[in-house]
């Protein structure tokens, strides 16, 4: 090589440093709480890390994401929801009412984006679902008057059951109460006795359904929330085993093993919390977003669980369901 070519090669080379570094893009920062294990949530998460790179999120170069998984435990997401705001996080992703409250407690001014919380209003969320107030916003999956809707079909699916137990964790008393009021006021016309299982743990449903499955012509409505569905493979395992005919709030747990669910699309309200967390590191406000409710509801059927138990869904049931897993 010429010796001027040489000293040209050079001369270009100091000034590669400048140019990295001014093609270097910002770092974004994330802080996703999920309140339920890293197994349960994993497909939520597939779903939001989708989402984000959709809107051209590369994560490890334009967006870092801190992770955390209450595994079902209320005092441990509060824990980690104050590991995750001093990591300064730009945003935060939290799942739940339970991991909701947790942010809100914090008094933290960072923009937070919920998903998969009931009743934003009534839990004190948001004043407005059109114009929310503060620094939280995001997905409402549906109202307490879905309860009656579960029974209704819990009750075609199983018309011999004369008993039904409602199994959630009862610390949230907006919940509890807001669920049961639908369930009592409706119970009675179709020939059912409401009872409720408070619970907080594995050993506490082991005892509850045993106990409940000692009489005959029994159900179970498991009610969404962080601890049913921590444990959901625990409530499946233990409606096979008592063979108690049992309604989820949860799709997936239909296609685990469970005998039907009635929801909406949790992925969905993921990619599109996925969009508004885009929005906010754009430099949305968070007044700007207003809490999206749920719209499509989908009916999931297991006919393999339907058979052990030896119940026969009505054809309306079957036409109605969007998936029938045989």
């Amino acid at each position: 090589m010429k010796r001027r070519a040489v000293i040209t090669l050079l001369g270009g080379a100091a000034t590669w440093p400048l140019v990295a570094r001014a093609q270097r893009v910002e770092m974004r920062r994330l802080g996703v709480l999920f309140v339920v294990t890293e197994e349960s949530a994993a497909p939520w998460l597939a779903g939001v890390r989708a989402g984000l790179q959709s809107f051209g999120w590369v994560e490890g170069t334009t967006l870092h994401i801190d992770l955390r998984f209450g595994g079902g435990n209320s005092e441990r997401v509060k824990r980690y929801a104050d590991e995750l705001l001093a990591m300064k996080p730009d945003v935060m992703l939290v799942q739940g009412v339970v991991g909701a409250a947790a942010l809100q407690q914090t008094r933290t001014s960072t923009p937070v984006v919920f998903a998969q919380v009931q009743d934003p209003i009534g839990g004190g969320f948001v004043k407005s679902l059109s114009r929310p107030e503060g620094n939280l916003t995001g997905f409402t999956d549906f109202e307490y008057s879905i309860a009656g809707k579960w029974l209704q079909l819990l009750h075609e699916a199983a018309p011999n059951a004369r008993r039904v137990l409602m199994v959630i964790n009862p610390d949230n008393r907006a919940r509890w109460d807001g669920y049961f009021k639908v369930i009592d006021e409706l119970a009675s016309s179709l020939g059912i006795r409401p009872l409720r299982a408070g619970v907080h743990d594995a050993a506490e449903i082991e005892r509850a359904i045993a106990a409940f499955a000692s009489e005959p012509n029994g159900a179970l409505m498991v009610l969404p929330d962080a601890t049913t569905t921590a444990h959901a493979r625990l409530i499946v395992d233990l409606a096979a085993r008592h063979r108690l005919p049992a309604i989820y709030a949860n799709l997936a747990i239909a296609r685990q093993g469970g005998l039907l669910a009635y929801s909406s699309s949790v992925i969905e309200q993921y990619r599109g919390a996925a969009a508004y967390v885009d929005r906010l590191l754009r430099g949305a406000k968070v007044s700007d977003l207003p809490v999206h409710a749920s719209e499509r509801f989908e009916l999931v059927i297991n006919l393999k669980t339907a058979k052990a138990l030896g119940l026969t869904f009505p054809q309306t049931m079957l036409v109605a369901a969007d998936e029938v897993i045989e």
